[in-house]
């Protein structure tokens, strides 16, 4: 016999809709009564950061929390998977742009819902934890890089695929990525040229342009040294953990072992060696084909050719698309990182 549940279902389904009207669009909230008048240039980012304060403010055990698109008869996908894995925060937008939903979800429904990105947890944090009065700080370290830089790196990947345009070239959201993980907690950006020269990214002023146009970041001054701007984006101000962790990410990212591509090869390349390595572990790694394609702003055809130039750059031994399960699994070569002959080969 299955014993009634002593707790009340909770639904944690949160929707927004961007209204045009004179004076600019309009966010309207099912649960809020006042609809607020919004700048154009900031209307997604307060469509998110509104759906976010109603997600912490309902915050949930993770033993409560049920797949809601199950609870509806997972009508929000077009084929049924069946529920599996963990249940998560999944982020949804209408073709316009104009309607949002954020909603728990299963790994699997998330996976197979379109224009769903799923939500890092730490993008929901609400601070770090101080130290107790009179507690000793442990002598300072430098360790190695691990799983931890991997998962800020891929969690802040999944996020941009949403922040970001379909259409944003993957220079630019390399770029995006190392803002967002170095901004400080006002969401202010330094970057120097000498390190924007390292990245191969140094005098690409089309890629602030674009980043600015997307309505993400403002630059301060164009003529300033170091590159100086700032994120428009709430969400990012409410990262967790602090700074010098993100920094670390930011750090690993530039050189993702065991996928350290080469600065010289293609930004599109570099891109997709970067989410590879996020979703990597002990030699191999897998993850949806569509969640990679939204990662790296690449269609399913254009990201198959270029994990073809990684096989032949020797990142990458080979690959495989299960297309029964949607899945895209990959295994990574035992020996060092490639030489530069065969970075400029892959990259001809």
């Amino acid at each position: 016999m299955r014993l009634a549940s002593t707790h009340a279902a909770v639904q944690r389904i949160w929707t927004v809709h961007l209204r045009p009207q004179t004076g600019g669009p309009a966010l309207t909230c099912p649960r809020c009564a006042h609809s607020p008048v919004l700048p154009a240039t900031s209307a997604r980012s307060a469509a998110l950061t509104h759906l976010a304060r109603h997600a912490r403010a309902d915050t949930l055990p993770g033993y409560l929390r049920i797949c809601q698109c199950r609870a509806l008869g997972c009508h929000w996908h077009p084929r049924h998977r069946g529920c599996a894995g963990p249940v998560l925060l999944a982020l949804t937008c209408d073709r316009g742009g104009r309607a949002w939903r954020l909603a728990d979800a299963c790994a699997a429904c998330a996976a197979a819902m379109s224009r769903t990105a799923v939500v890092p947890p730490t993008l929901l944090g609400t601070g770090r934890a101080q130290p107790a009065a009179g507690m000793a700080r442990p002598a300072r370290t430098t360790p190695p890089f691990g799983p931890a830089e991997q998962q800020r790196v891929r969690e802040m990947l999944t996020y941009l695929a949403t922040a970001l345009p379909r259409f944003s070239s993957p220079a630019a959201r390399l770029l995006a990525l190392q803002c967002a993980l170095r901004a400080d907690h006002h969401g202010q950006i330094r970057l120097p040229h000498g390190f924007l020269r390292g990245m191969r990214l140094h005098g690409r002023a089309e890629l602030w342009l674009e980043l600015e146009h997307a309505g993400w970041l403002h630059r301060l001054s164009r003529r300033c040294s170091p590159v100086q701007a700032q994120l428009l984006d709430a969400a990012v101000l409410h990262q967790a953990p602090g700074r010098t962790a993100r920094i670390r990410a930011a750090q690993w990212a530039l050189r993702p072992a065991p996928l350290a591509a080469s600065p010289g090869l293609p930004c599109a390349l570099r891109l997709t060696a970067l989410a590879l390595a996020a979703h990597s572990t002990a030699g191999a790694g897998g993850g949806e084909l569509d969640a990679l394609t939204r990662q790296c702003g690449q269609p399913p055809q254009q990201l198959e050719d270029l994990l073809d130039q990684l096989v032949r750059a020797r990142l990458v031994t080979a690959w495989h698309h299960h297309h029964d399960s949607g899945e895209v699994r990959w295994e990574l070569p035992a020996h060092s990182p490639p030489s530069e002959d065969a970075a400029r080969e892959a990259g001809a």
